[in-house]
């Protein structure tokens, strides 16, 4: 079994690196002391690509043979379920470790609490774009009483003054956001693009919502693509992104902004046992690497 992601050199040092994989299982359970519906996503993640796929002399026709280097895996940050502030700040820790390295990180989690201490980490490093893909709305305040959870990283990050811009795309079916949510959304300025939108005009006019020369956070919830490419999530929902919508999307971004930071959540693989998900989602994280190195200036894919 693969011990890191794609065969990348494992660290305990980013200094160096450009770009750091860096899985987190846990962040804030509803209930305490349960582990994440998602825990097994990074390791799952890791052991995905095997063989071919872990080769740099092997051409790769989805990122046009750009094999990005100064990538590292630094493992994952311990969290723990009876503690999930501390296991915030540890996360939050991590993350802000790789940024004062000059590293852009790449989150492999866990479920979609996640984001929030990952957010948190780019406090004072605005101002920032979020682009989401996402079935759901994710503006919960809370739920019951817990603010932290995995319904509510985009209402927190509206609270986070580094952030002044947001896009969420794939909006769909029916999840937690009630028609307050929706409004306060919208009032606070976030672009909301649905499934049905993007299917009926293209990904350019969601690009379009990206202001050119942005630095962004790229987040990627796995129930944002369709269920029949991506099975393995807690909350199914038709008509949802498929994995070129999501690849044009990524490089579509990285034309034209810069991504400062990604990372893919919700992933379920025992809800998914041909593998089908996780490879998928694999694959996205390894695209989400080379448009990172593109955004940043490296070359171009060979297309």
């Amino acid at each position: 079994m693969a011990t890191t992601f794609a065969g990348f050199p494992a660290c305990s040092d980013p200094a160096g690196a450009a770009i750091a994989v860096l899985g987190v299982p846990n962040a804030t359970p509803y209930t305490v002391g349960r582990a994440s519906h998602c825990a097994g996503a990074p390791a799952a993640l890791r052991a995905a690509l095997t063989g071919y796929a872990t080769k740099p002399e092997q051409y790769d026709f989805d990122i046009g043979g750009l094999r990005p280097s100064g990538v590292v895996d630094c493992g994952d940050v311990a969290g723990d379920p009876f503690d999930p502030a501390g296991t915030r700040e540890r996360i939050t820790a991590a993350v802000a470790r790789l940024l004062a390295a000059g590293v852009v990180p790449v989150v492999l989690g866990g479920d979609d609490s996640v984001v929030i201490p990952m957010f948190q980490a780019f406090a004072g490093r605005g101002p920032l774009t979020v682009v989401q893909i996402d079935a759901h709305l994710d503006w919960r305040d809370e739920v019951g009483g817990e603010r932290f959870g995995w319904s509510s990283p985009m209402r927190r990050a509206s609270e986070m003054p580094w952030i002044d811009r947001m896009v969420q795309i794939g909006l769909r079916g029916i999840g937690s956001a009630r028609a307050g949510e929706v409004a306060d959304a919208r009032a606070w300025g976030s672009t909301l693009v649905t499934a049905a939108e993007l299917y009926r005009t293209g990904v350019g006019p969601a690009l379009d919502r990206v202001p050119a020369g942005a630095r962004c956070l790229v987040t990627i919830d796995c129930d944002g693509l369709d269920p029949t490419v991506m099975p393995g999530v807690s909350a199914r929902a038709p008509g949802g992104l498929l994995y070129h919508h999501v690849l044009e999307l990524l490089y579509g971004i990285a034309a034209k902004a810069t991504i400062v930071g990604f990372d893919l959540v919700e992933l379920m693989p025992e809800r998914d046992p041909s593998g089908l998900s996780t490879l998928t989602a694999a694959r996205i994280v390894c695209n989400g690497i080379a448009a990172i190195a593109i955004s940043r200036g490296g070359p171009a894919r060979d297309t």
